[in-house]
């Protein structure tokens, strides 16, 4: 059974950093890309990050570069986001999703989902 279960959401101050983690259970990441995508209210969901499963070939959505990185532990099958300067704009939940090999920035595309976990930009 394909199970994803994201972590690591919270409250912090404008410029501050969070690290997210994407447990994944019933599939091996050397098979699955896992992209991470995030809904604010009245919002569409959007992809911010996403990792192949193939050669770990990382991608981020042009409002995140530079502030936010993406990676993986295959061992303990384990995605990380790790958000810094952290801004307003940023405050979503955070959703991983698991397709197959190769990334998208396409919600629909991904077939696995877990529950979400909130980010809260504020001061």
């Amino acid at each position: 059974q394909v199970q994803l279960v994201e972590s690591g959401g919270g409250l912090v101050q404008p410029g501050g950093s969070l690290r997210l983690s994407c447990g994944a259970s019933g599939f091996s990441l050397h098979n699955r890309a896992i992209g991470w995508f995030r809904q604010a209210p009245g919002k569409e969901r959007e992809g911010v990050s996403c990792i192949s499963s193939n050669d770990g070939s990382k991608y981020y959505a042009d409002s995140v570069k530079g502030r936010f990185t993406i990676s993986r532990d295959i061992a303990k099958n384990t995605v990380y986001l790790q958000m810094n300067s952290l801004k307003p704009e940023d405050t979503a939940v955070y959703y991983c999703a698991a397709r197959g090999y190769y990334c998208s920035h396409y919600a629909p595309n991904f077939d696995s989902w877990g529950q979400g976990t909130q980010v809260t930009i504020s001061s």
